[in-house]
């Protein structure tokens, strides 16, 4: 896979680099800040763009806005953001952009670099991945959509596990579930919010945009799963 790393951390920078040449990745360019990437995308032409939020001068909205430049000029650029922060607005404008596939991580909650190649290999194929701590952020949002609160809160729960990127077999896994009642689940929400099924199959992604994007009613925050190495919890915790 071909990426383009925007970082302004040398030894993150530099880390990186090494690590996706390492599990066999060409990292096309590492730029320090976002002010030429506009132009090295387009000579370098890269498969997923990896970007921090903050970024000189400012340190403030720098790469996630450079980030949403990319997908503006080509929807079927993946993009990853990888920052300590979340930043709402802007990454609920980066979800609902429709096109290409998107990924939203926290450098201090990734603690398994197995599992960050693997979520780099997932949003390269086409899979939505947000960091639980951004959807527990993003949906305690207020919701004001009529369809929104049609949603059980089991089902809202199921929502918000599928925004973090998980499969139907893993809801199953968080929530202790049958397959089949987690497809039970899935298929009432899809009614609920009134999304048919279309030729690409982003329904998923339709539902989260749509709980995402609502304004109003307060609405419960997702499961967080644990980080690598502490022990799985009883209940709805991933």
């Amino acid at each position: 896979m071909r990426i383009l790393i925007v970082e302004d951390s040398v030894l993150l920078r530099e880390g990186l680099t090494r690590l996706l040449a390492d599990a066999g990745h060409e990292v096309v360019a590492a730029l320090a800040d976002a002010t030429d990437v506009t132009a090295a995308v387009a000579r370098t032409v890269p498969d997923l763009c990896i970007v921090d939020v903050r970024l000189p001068p400012t340190f403030r909205d720098e790469g996630i806005r450079a980030a949403l430049e990319l997908r503006r000029r080509d929807p079927s650029l993946a993009v990853l953001v990888f920052s300590q922060y979340v930043e709402e607005r802007y990454a609920s404008d980066l979800i609902a952009q429709h096109g290409g596939a998107v990924g939203y991580l926290l450098k201090d909650r990734v603690t398994d670099v197995a599992e960050f190649l693997e979520s780099i290999d997932r949003i390269a194929e086409g899979a939505t991945v947000l960091d639980p701590e951004v959807v527990a952020q993003l949906l305690t949002r207020r919701s004001r959509d009529e369809k929104m609160q049609r949603l059980t809160e089991r089902e809202r729960t199921v929502l918000s596990l599928i925004a973090e990127g998980k499969n139907n077999a893993g809801i199953s896994k968080v929530l202790f579930i049958s397959a089949g009642a987690v497809e039970k689940h899935i298929t009432s929400i899809f009614q609920k919010l009134d999304l048919d099924q279309d030729d690409q199959g982003n329904r998923r992604v339709l539902a989260v945009l749509a709980h995402i994007e609502a304004m109003g009613e307060p609405a419960p925050v997702a499961p967080q799963a644990p980080r690598a190495g502490e022990p799985h919890q009883t209940g709805t915790n991933s």
